[in-house]
This record gives structure tokens, sequence and C-alpha cells, in this order.
């Protein structure tokens, strides 16, 4: 009995012990919350002041709490990582506020895809109206980060800086080598001679359909990359692509001497610059990052109050089965979303923004679904972001009407499958061998460790036509096309948006603003309010969990460097179930 006691005891002392840890951690976080509040309490910029917009941060649809991290036991830091609607809300409400002198680009590394600097892009030139000042300095700038830029009034370089500025090019890993070598054989069934998902598990080199398809939508993208720059630099298009193709500009001067930049200039310097064109008092300029902004009052309009809603779903990141995470689209729980968007009798009309390369090609059917029932009760509109192909285009096709970007990668209209199997592997490498028994001649089929029969293939391969040429249904259905019409067109092939307008893939170049006014037209509407989905409500469990990745992400950022891309590659193909349709994974223009 005494052993009991003791035992109990020591029991209660430790849960009283832990529970005071707890306590301990909960106080200190929101203590550091509180403090962290008082350091941007700010509710309005200072007079002069100069607003930073920074793109060096990977830039999703909308703002995430990802970034979590306790820099000490004191403070606990939430990092804002905002998305492309805070940060254009954002210029838009700067380009009102009579405390904001002018936006500045911090012009170095930018991570974010073409059609998501489109848009930024068109933003700063529509700032420019104000009169307001929008100069952009870097040191290292690449072609992206001066894409933006070159909508300045002024771009400066760091006179011992760098330049890119030669052309685009896209750059494939191929796998099939490394797999041969560990006897490991992806059994690869597809519809489409363009869809390259899988060529880098089943070739060395680009196929003669991908690297034509891909030729196209590159020069294409080059054109409105050369064209934009070209206008808003006041230099011959010819000109432009003769120092691109010659690679002319290898230094900062001679981005001077061919009007590239107005100027050259150290960081202490360009900061002279700004306090000058701020006309502020003070011995430097008041620079305030746009995520400090955030949140701020300004010259931004209220948000319209009404009792009729357009509801804004945001489709971004890969087509999953279930319910997903944050940073994927899980074809279950979007699916449950447009059912209750449509159910709500205060919206009157729906606008999915799509920024998806593609996934499940079940979750994207599911998801079609509810977009198709939708549409009979309102009006649905897609606007198209960086990607919206294969499955990402699936779920786009059903909609009324469909904006893209001219540089929005799309179409793609595919499917794949993959059974890998690990026979030569297990048996050539680790000296595994496998033997069972079966009640039918397909009970063990699909088999890791061994090949599948012909007949088998035969099966699988059927089951992946039937997926394609359900694909090209819904495709013609939402398109008012013929089958065969579609099926000229896809084969899995990706297209621009601009050239997918031409082909009656898509309706209209514009943003998710044109694909909002456009679902207002449809639902004859005299005034609405905006509601957007998935909602962004973080509790503490949430917010725990974000810390947890985020700390783990950044472990293996930091131990594999430039490889993280690879890392990145191989868990999505980990991921994978089920017949997939989406783009190539690893594509990045540069």
């Amino acid at each position: 009995m005494k052993q009991f006691f003791k035992i109990v005891l020591g029991s209660m002392v430790g849960f009283f012990i832990a529970a005071g840890l707890f306590t301990v951690l909960m106080v200190v976080i929101i203590i550091g919350m509180v403090a962290s509040g008082k350091k941007s309490s700010k509710t309005e910029a200072e007079e002069h002041s100069v607003l930073v917009l920074s793109l060096s941060k990977p830039i999703g649809e909308r703002m995430n709490y990802s970034d979590i991290n306790i820099s000490s036991l004191s403070h606990l830091n939430t990092a804002k990582n905002l998305g492309l609607k805070e940060i254009i809300a954002n210029i838009r409400k700067a380009k009102n506020d009579e405390f904001i002198s002018g936006i500045f680009i911090d012009a170095r590394m930018v991570t974010a895809g073409w059609a998501t600097l489109e848009a930024v892009r068109k933003e700063l030139i529509d700032f420019k109206q104000s009169k307001k000042f929008v100069v952009a300095y870097g040191e290292m700038m690449t072609q992206k980060s001066y894409y933006v830029a070159s909508a300045a009034d002024k771009v400066y370089i760091n006179p011992r800086g760098l330049m890119e500025f030669s052309g685009m090019s896209v750059n494939l890993m191929f796998l099939k080598g490394t797999l041969d070598k560990l006897g490991i054989e992806p059994q690869i069934f597809y519809c489409g001679k363009f869809k390259s998902a899988t060529e880098p598990l089943r070739l060395t080199k680009m196929s003669d359909e991908n690297r034509l398809q891909t030729t196209e939508f590159l020069n294409e993208f080059y054109q409105h990359f050369m064209s934009n720059i070209a206008n808003s630099r006041g230099i011959a298009l010819n000109q432009l692509d003769s120092i691109s193709k010659n690679l002319l500009v290898r230094n900062p001067t001679d981005a001077l001497k061919h009007k590239m930049v107005d100027g050259l200039k150290y960081y202490d310097e360009m900061l002279a610059t700004l306090n000058q064109l701020s006309k502020g008092s003070e011995k430097n300029p008041k620079l305030l990052n746009i995520e400090d902004y955030d949140g701020m009052s300004g010259g931004e309009k209220l948000p319209k109050i009404s009792k009729n809603k357009i509801a804004v779903l945001y489709a971004d990141g890969d087509i999953v089965d279930g319910q997903g995470e944050e940073d994927n689209i899980g074809g279950e729980k979007f699916a449950d979303m447009i059912r209750k968007i449509r159910q709500d009798e205060k919206v009157k009309a729906l606008v999915i923004r799509v920024n998806s390369p593609g996934g499940s090609a079940f979750a994207s059917d599911v998801m079609w679904r509810e977009i198709m029932l939708t549409k009979k009760k309102m009006p649905v509109v897609v606007s198209m972001g960086d990607y919206a192909a294969s499955g990402g285009y699936y779920i786009s096709c059903a909609a009324d009407s469909i904006f893209a970007q001219p540089n929005t990668l799309t179409g793609s209209i595919g499917v794949f499958g993959i059974l890998p199997c690990l026979e030569n592997f297990l048996h050539d490498k680790l000296g595994i061998t496998h033997d069972g028994v079966k009640t039918g001649k397909y009970s063990d089929m699909p088999n890791l460790s061994r090949h599948l029969t012909d007949d088998e293939k035969h099966i699988v391969q059927a089951g992946v036509d039937s997926i394609y040429s359900d694909f090209l249904s819904r495709v013609a259905e939402g398109r008012h096309r013929t089958k065969a019409e579609i099926d000229s067109i896809a084969q899995g092939r990706v297209w621009s948006g601009e050239k997918a307008i031409s082909l009656g893939l898509v309706d209209k170049l514009g943003n998710i603003d044109d694909a909002i006014a456009c679902a207002n037209r449809m639902a004859k509407l005299k005034d609405y309010s905006v509601q957007n989905y998935p909602s962004r409500d973080f509790g503490w469990q949430e917010i725990l969990f974000q810390m947890e990745q985020s700390k783990r992400q950044s472990a293996i950022k930091a131990e594999l460097g430039e490889y993280y891309t690879v890392f990145q590659q191989l868990q999505f193909i980990k991921q994978w179930q089920g017949v997939q349709a989406r783009l190539p994974f690893g594509m990045e223009i540069q």
C-alpha cells in the first residue's frame, strides 16, 4: 500500500509539473504575441513614408501564417508572408494614402511565378497614375526581378552588382538512369503524346513532342516579357532582343550603357535618392515594409456591405484525394465547400481562383461534379494563376467563363498512372525475394514486388484510357465543342494563356478582379460583397502545428540547399495515388 501511494503521489506531482510548464509556455506565448502586437501597433503610416515592396519570399494566392518561429523565450515572432491578394490590396491602398510618397521595389531574388509577377507589375503601373514615384533598386537582379522593376519610373543597380538578361529556358531533370541503376522499373501508363509528366521517369531526355510544346510556349512567354520591358523602358524591341541573345549586359556598366537601368548606386546613395524623392525632413527616408503596412489604415475604400455575396474560392496547390492540407487542394474538402456555397442563398455567383498544376484525376472529377451542379444555380467564373493545367484545367472547364494571364500555363489535358516495380531492386540489391498464394488471377494486383503481366497491363491502360475519355467529355461539354475537337488540342499538350484563347480553352485575358466583375455582370447584381473561401481562422492547435512544420521545413532546406527542389519532387511522387492529371514536376521557366 505504501508503494501504491508513492506511485500515485509521484504521478500527481508529475502531472502538475507538466501542467504548470504548459501553462507557463502558453503565458509566454501570449505575452510574446502582445509584445509583437505592440511592436506594430501603428494604425497608419507616417508622413512621407516610402512603401518597400520586396518579392524575395514565395508568393501564394493569399497570406499564410506558416512562417512562425520562437526567436527567444520572451517573444513570439509571427512572420507575415503576404500573398498576391494582400500585396495588390496594399499597393491599391498606398495609391490613395496621403502619407505614402511612393514605392521602392527591392529587386533582388524573386521566386514567384510569371503570372503572379504579371499581376504585381500591372498594379504598379496602375499605381503610377497617382503621380507618386516608383523606383527600383537591385544588387543581384534576376530576369524575374527585373521584369517587375522595369515597370518603375527609374531603375538603379549596385555598381558591383549583377543583372541577368539572357533569355528564358526550361531545364528538366531525368531520373531514368538512376532508376535503371537501382533496378526500379516505373511501369507507366498514359494518354496523350504530349503528356510529358512521366518523361523524367521513362526517358533520358525530352521527347520530340515535349520539346515542341515547350519551345512554343517558352517563345510566347519570351515575346510577352520582352514587349512589356521594351514599352516600359522605351527601347526598340529588336534592340532589346539583340541585348538578350548576345548577352550584351554582363555587368552594371553594360546595363547602364544599353539603357536597361538609369543609374549605378550603392545602397546608401539609393537611400539618399529616396529621401529626396519623398521630401522627408529626416536624414534617412521613412521606409515602410509592405508586411508592416498591411493592416494599417490608409486610402483604401471600405468594403461594400451587401446581402448579395460573390464567393471567391482559392484553389491553390496540388490536387489530392481527401481533405488535403493547407498548401494543397483536397478534393473532398473543396467539394464540401462548393456544396455549402451553392446552398447559401446569399451567394449569387462563384469565382474560383485556380493556381494548380493538377494532381489526382479522381479528386478533380469530384470537384468538377460540384461545380457543374453549382453552375445550374449561379454563374461560375474561373480566374487562372501561374498554372491551371491538367487537373487544374479539369476543374476549370466547367465554368461559364475563364480568365487567364498571357503567361499562365494551362491545358495539359491528359492523364497518367505509375505502378513501380521493385522486383529487381529487392532481389539484386538487397537479396529479398517474395512468394505467396492467392485465390484469383488478379488477387495480388497491384504488387510492387513483381512485374505486371501483359493482361494486367492491358487492364491498367484501359482504365487510364477511360479516364482520359471522361476528361475529354468534360472539357467538350464545358467549352461547347465536340470531343474530337478537344482531342485535337489535348493529348496532354501545354499551352500559354494567350494561345489558349485562340484554341477556345480560355475566354479572356485578365486577373481575378476581371473575373469578379464578370461574375457580377452575369449575376446582374446592383451591389455585392466578396466572401473568401477557405476561411483562414487559425486556432492554437493550428499555430503550434505550423510552428513545427516550419521548423522541419527550414531544417531540410538548410541541409539540402539547391537540392531541396529534388526532395520536393520525390515527396510529390510519394503522395501520388491513382491516376494523375498534372503537369511535369520540376518545370520552372527561368
